[in-house]
């Protein structure tokens, strides 16, 4: 049997788990795949942003009840990365010295030029992308949005914005209970542009182009659409316009 590897994603909603082999075929085989909603990053739009102790406390919980999910594999490696909500954090460095002190890990946290590189490494590995050469990617999670460029299947650009939804809400939305209002809409989109133009993030691709988002807002958008629609989430098209997207605001 070939050894296999864990890997802990910390993210800014949610904390996920793969542990993975190497098939037969030389693909991957999933051995174990898990997501726990914890959502570390409230408060990380604040001015000086901090992982509130509640959100480290399940944040720690999440890691140590993944590891567990691990145990029965023995893999011969485990590894935890964290993303936008601890690497902006002031007091990443604690929660991840927590971490440490709790299951004997250590986090790796990554650079958003890091998050966006390794975003494209694994896309360019999803069978399902196989036939794509020239498209865009944008990961948007509650903390940040990666954006990347490919030409020829090959990476040409990337950048990480804080362009996250936890904290476009946090900054924009007074009550995230109540109805989405037209003057958030336009504060939103405002914020974006000036954000993308000061990124210099060029959409120059031949028109048409594919864009391929990925993370839990787009999953989300389409678990909404299922909900409406009457059908599972798997049958919904994987295909989304932006209209469509638009009309679940």
């Amino acid at each position: 049997m070939n050894a296999s590897v864990a890997v802990i994603d910390i993210g800014s909603n949610s904390i996920k788990i793969l542990v993975a082999q190497r098939a037969a075929t030389g693909g991957v085989e999933v051995l174990k795949y898990r997501t726990i909603d914890t959502r570390i990053s409230a408060g990380i739009s604040s001015a000086t942003p901090c992982l509130a102790e509640d959100g480290m406390t399940r944040g720690l919980e999440a890691i140590r009840a993944l590891l567990a999910d691990a145990a029965p594999f023995a893999p011969a490696r485990t590894v935890l990365v964290a993303t936008s909500a601890v690497r902006d954090a002031a007091n990443g460095p604690e929660f991840r010295e927590r971490v440490r002190a709790a299951t004997g890990q250590t986090i790796r946290i990554l650079s958003g030029d890091e998050e966006a590189n390794l975003i494209g490494r694994g896309l360019t590995c999803d069978p399902a992308l196989a036939s794509l050469r020239d498209f865009y990617v944008l990961d948007l999670g509650g903390g940040s949005l990666e954006c990347l460029k490919f030409r020829d299947r090959q990476v040409t650009q990337a950048v990480s914005l804080q362009l996250g939804c936890v904290r476009l809400t946090e900054k924009f939305v007074p009550d995230p209970a109540a109805p989405f209002s037209a003057e958030a809409d336009r504060r939103i989109a405002a914020h974006c542009a000036e954000t993308f133009e000061r990124s210099d993030f060029a959409f120059n691709l031949p028109p048409g182009a594919t864009a391929v988002g990925t993370g839990g807002t787009f999953t989300t958008v389409r678990t909404i659409l299922a909900a409406q629609r009457g059908i599972t989430l798997d049958a919904t098209p994987p295909d989304l316009v932006v209209s469509t997207i638009r009309t679940q605001l």
